[in-house]
């Protein structure tokens, strides 16, 4: 019996996105994140072009920035809304700099925000 292997894709500008919050958080300049991760400045630059690291760039990035890569494979068969919702409020009540209070009151924010301003994509 095969198991049918869902599609996806890998979300460039999501990653950069992301990457570019730990950067700033962090308060450093991105010369610092290629030094930091070990990854040329280019391989940050293509990123922030909208392209896809190299595997070898997408791993050292992924271990500098304490982040795991499936987190922005899209596939096609994604349930949207309560995935990313109930993804938001996993990440929300795991973080130990919230107590449990504000990551509900966080959770509670993001989901009326997120309903308010998610719109449905065309097929």
């Amino acid at each position: 019996m095969s198991e049918r292997i869902a599609a996806g894709r890998f979300d460039a500008p999501a990653f950069h996105a992301a990457l570019d919050r730990t950067r700033q958080e962090r308060g450093l300049l991105w010369k610092h994140v290629a030094d930091q991760a070990g990854v040329s400045a280019s391989t940050l630059t293509r990123l922030a072009q909208g392209r896809r690291p190299d595997v070898d760039g997408l791993a050292a990035l992924v271990s500098w920035a304490h982040l795991s890569a499936d987190d922005f494979v899209r596939r096609h068969e994604e349930a949207e809304d309560a995935d990313t919702l109930a993804k938001v409020a996993t990440h929300l009540r795991g973080d130990r700099n919230l107590t449990p209070e504000a990551a509900e009151a966080l959770e509670a924010l993001i989901t009326v925000a997120y309903k308010q301003l998610a719109t449905e994509r065309p097929e």
